[in-house]
Formats: structure tokens, sequence, C-alpha cells
């Protein structure tokens, strides 16, 4: 006898596009997947002013519920979820409601499942603006505890969720994240001389110790930085300018996927000196587009990456430096990491993300 279906709200209030890093392309991702893979569960997903339609699926199960609110204006999109988000459920009847940024309604009509992309305000609150750690601590706090179930993307996050919020282990599942087919097909015969690393401009992203270590190489090549510009980005464009760097490191700021999918395609290899994470997407992709990977030795990336990347302490700028002019000299080292990646990551599929996900779902 068929499973009957459920009615399943995706709350995606928090979602500016081009302004919220991995975790739009998790939600995008995420939601096609199941599109492909669910024509039996309704799926009515919330969005801001900011969200276009292009977001939502257009299988028939799926269905577009604009909300009259911008997230980029924080306070009202945290009331709007935290009143609006509610009676909404209620008034559809829904049986369980997706939260995939973070943050959830304290008191919602049905069940809750909410993802945890990382506990960073935990482990370096350091990194936070002062008025963001009061927001932060709270909200996440309070989907930790009224969740019904809540995912982790690695299991360092699912450590971090056990060891700060004192849930039982069995509320929590890891799901990794997937990678998009497209960097497994990207043409990588016509590279250049430049060592990419793809991150947001945030303090624990490591850049200017990344910046140091690539100064004191021989130069022979460039250094492209592809992202968000983030918190950090005028001290870094500071920092160049004082090393004499403007000729050699690049930054880009956020680029469309069509540009991103052209620099990764092209680069002689990646390197990712990040000091915390909940899962390293970057790593992923660039391991996926057959790209020779230099990383943090963290437990994330190490969950990720296994074998298949060169580590180093992200603290030792002497050692980014070796690893750097190692990778980008070693023909040898080259293909072993470019293949292993390329390996590793057939493993990371959205196909089998959605399939987890839709299970928890369920079972909430």
């Amino acid at each position: 006898m068929a499973r009957p279906g459920i009615r399943i709200g995706v709350n995606a209030l928090y979602l500016i596009p081009g302004g919220v890093g991995g975790t739009e392309i998790y939600l995008r991702e995420l939601l096609s997947a199941l599109a492909e893979l669910d024509q039996v569960n309704e799926y009515l997903v919330f969005t801001n002013l900011e969200t276009q339609s292009d977001l939502v699926p257009k299988q028939a199960n799926f269905h577009w519920k604009p909300q009259a609110v911008h997230a980029r204006f924080r306070p009202a999109r945290i009331l709007w979820e935290q009143i609006v988000l509610p009676v909404e459920a209620a008034r559809y009847r829904l049986d369980v409601l997706f939260n995939p940024g973070f943050t959830a309604p304290v008191f919602a009509p049905c069940r809750q499942v909410t993802v945890f992309h990382d506990l960073q305000h935990k482990r370096h609150p350091e990194y936070f603006r002062w008025f963001d750690l009061p927001f932060w601590r709270f909200l996440l706090w309070a989907a930790a505890h009224r969740s019904d179930r809540l995912i982790a993307v690695s299991e360092a996050t699912r450590s971090d969720l056990l060891h700060f919020y004192r849930i039982p282990k069995e509320r929590a599942t890891v799901i990794a994240h997937g990678v998009e087919p497209a960097f497994s097909r990207l043409d990588r015969s016509h590279m250049e001389s430049y060592l990419l690393c793809v991150s947001t401009l945030h303090p624990h992203k490591n850049l200017p110790r990344l910046i140091r270590a690539y100064g004191r190489t021989k130069r022979d090549f460039r250094l492209i930085l592809a992202g968000l510009r983030g918190f950090h980005a005028e001290e870094i464009e500071r920092q160049i300018d004082e090393m004499g760097l403007r000729e050699s490191v690049q930054i880009t700021g956020w680029v469309p996927r069509d540009e991103l999918y052209s620099l990764y395609a092209r680069a002689r290899a990646f390197v990712y000196p990040s000091m915390f994470e909940g899962f390293g997407m970057p790593v992923l992709e660039a391991m996926a587009a057959g790209i020779p990977v230099a990383c943090s030795d963290i437990p994330p990336l190490r969950e990720v990456a296994a074998d298949a990347a060169l580590f180093f302490d992200p603290l030792n700028e002497d050692g980014i430096t070796a690893a750097i002019e190692r990778l980008m000299n070693d023909e040898s080292l080259q293909e072993r990491l470019a293949q292993a990646g390329r390996e590793r990551a057939r493993g990371f599929t959205w196909q089998r993300s959605a399939e987890q996900t839709l299970q928890v779902l369920r079972d909430a």
C-alpha cells in the first residue's frame, strides 16, 4: 500500500540571492533534487521579496508562497518568521515545516525539521559583530530545542550540536551536501597559471594569512579570491596594497555561477585556508572539477576530502607557503590529487542528500 503524501512547508525567508553564500546553493540544489525524487508529497515554499520564483521547481506538487517581507531588514524577517509564518503553517495545514537556514519559529502548529550548517557563533564568537551575537545565540538555541529533528551537514557540526545544546543524539542526523554535476563536466583543457580560492571575505576564512603565505612564494602565478566581499574586505584590500601585490592578487567579489564555473575550469590548483567550517562546499566543488586541492587540516574538511587533498595547519604561514609551492610545482602530486578528488567527489550527490532529507521529513 502506497504511503500517503504529506504537506511540507519550506522556510526560505532567510534567502538573499547572492548574499548568503553556500546556503543558497544548498537550498536551490536540494529543492531541485527533491522535485526529481518526489512527486507524492506537496511542497509550499515560503520566500521573501528578494527571492524570485525561479527558486521553486516547476513540478505540480511545488507551490510558491511569497511573503511581504524583506530579508535584508533582519528584524522584520525575524518577526515574520516568528509570528506570521506559524499562522501560514496553520492556514495551509502543514504536516512539517522544513527550515534549511539555521532558524525556525519558536512556536509552530506542526512538526519542524531544521538544518544547522555550523555552530560558528559558539566556536568562534569573536568573528561576529557584537550586535549579531544575541540574535544568533537565542534563535539557534531555540531552533535546536524547538525542532523535532535536526539535520547537520557534517559529523563535526552534529558533534557541536550535541555538545553545546545537549540534545538527544537520535534527534540529529548527518546529511552531507551534494555537488552539482556541472563541476565534473568542466573543460580543463585551457588551464591558466593561477591559484584559486573561492571564499567569502570573512575573518574566519583566514585570507590575510593566505595572502602573506602567497607573498613568500616566487609569485610566478596569480592568486584569485572569488566570493562575497564580507566583513573583512577592506582590511584585505589594504593588505594587498601594503604588500605590493595588486598586480598578482585579484579579488573578484561575488560572481554569477557561469563565471564561477569558468574560474574553476581554468585554475591550476585550489587552496582553502579556512580556520572554521561546517562543511566546506568549495573544496568539494574543486575536487569534483578535478582540481588539485590544498586545504586546512580541520575536521569538516577531513570529512569532505579524506585523502584527496594536501592538508596544512591554517595557523602556520610557513606551512601554507610550502603547501602552495608544492601544489603548484609538483606535477605528479597534481595528477594524484586531481584523480583522487574526482573519485572522492562522486560519493557526494544531491540525489542522495534529497533521499536522506525526505526520510527525515517523513519521520519527523
